[in-house]
């Protein structure tokens, strides 16, 4: 990783989940870090922890995604450091009933899951513009293929994450610079909770951080995960609509609770 996109990553979302798995993937290959998230505490522990395993240099950068100060200050914290890969792993969902969903909330998710993704590949790509190679992992969703009832905006922010990065693929590959849309199936992490929603099997981060690394580069999007890739399968012959309607089972599945 290091010998195609030089020595230092940025991983947004990196003190729990796909964003602290993928960081940990990233030392073990010999990579330095510039490690954000909103949580001081985990996101130390953390960079102790890899500096301690693999000699791992780290910038911790404690910042709120949602606003212009916490993108600013992850731009400034990269701004001196060979950094060739960013991995945006930040984001949160909501779930239930649209109607009832606060729109402040809403809001904010709108602006991590989908702006400040925008931001930092528009800065980031134009910043690469002259680099030898460069990579970009964007995180979107099995849910980002087709309107999601009970997680209706959710799933319409990775719809927007998903389409960018298709594109972005193309348009940026002349330009030397890899884009991986990585969309897997629900996975354990601090996620469901803060969604709401109660969850049965789930894929592991740890699991399916090296699938997604692998696939850069080579792929467009990956479906990480046996769970990932047998529900993808499943859905693939589906016509739309009624992909709409087996999802609605899915997820009013998981956030039955709400309604008893």
């Amino acid at each position: 990783m290091s010998t195609l996109y030089g020595p230092w990553a940025l991983v947004t979302g990196a003190s729990s989940g796909m964003g602290r798995a993928l960081a940990a993937e990233l030392a073990a290959a010999g990579l330095h870090l510039v490690l954000t998230a909103r949580r001081g505490d985990l996101l130390e522990a953390l960079a102790t922890d890899l500096q301690q395993r693999h000699g791992t240099q780290t910038r911790v950068v404690v910042a709120d995604l949602g606003t212009q100060e916490g993108l600013g200050a992850v731009i400034s914290a990269a701004h001196d450091v060979d950094a060739g890969l960013l991995v945006a792993a930040a984001g949160f969902g909501t779930s239930g009933a649209f109607v009832d969903a606060a729109l402040t909330t809403e809001l904010d998710m709108l602006r991590v899951n989908c702006g400040a993704t925008l931001s930092l590949v528009h800065h980031l790509s134009r910043r690469w513009a002259g680099k030898r190679r460069a990579g970009m992992i964007l995180f979107s969703s099995i849910v980002a293929f087709q309107g999601v009832p009970h997680a209706a905006h959710y799933a319409a922010t990775k719809a927007y994450v998903q389409s960018l990065a298709e594109a972005l693929a193309v348009e940026l590959k002349p330009r030397g610079i890899d884009v991986l849309a990585a969309a897997p199936a629900m996975v354990e992490s601090g996620f469901g909770d803060r969604a709401n929603m109660q969850m049965g099997n789930a894929l592991k981060p740890e699991d399916i951080a090296a699938p997604i690394l692998r696939a850069l580069g080579r792929r467009t999007v990956v479906f990480p995960g046996f769970l990932s890739q047998f529900l993808t399968a499943a859905l693939a012959t589906a016509p739309r609509w009624a992909k709409v309607r087996i999802l609605q089972q899915v997820m009013g599945g998981f956030t039955k609770h709400q309604r008893t």
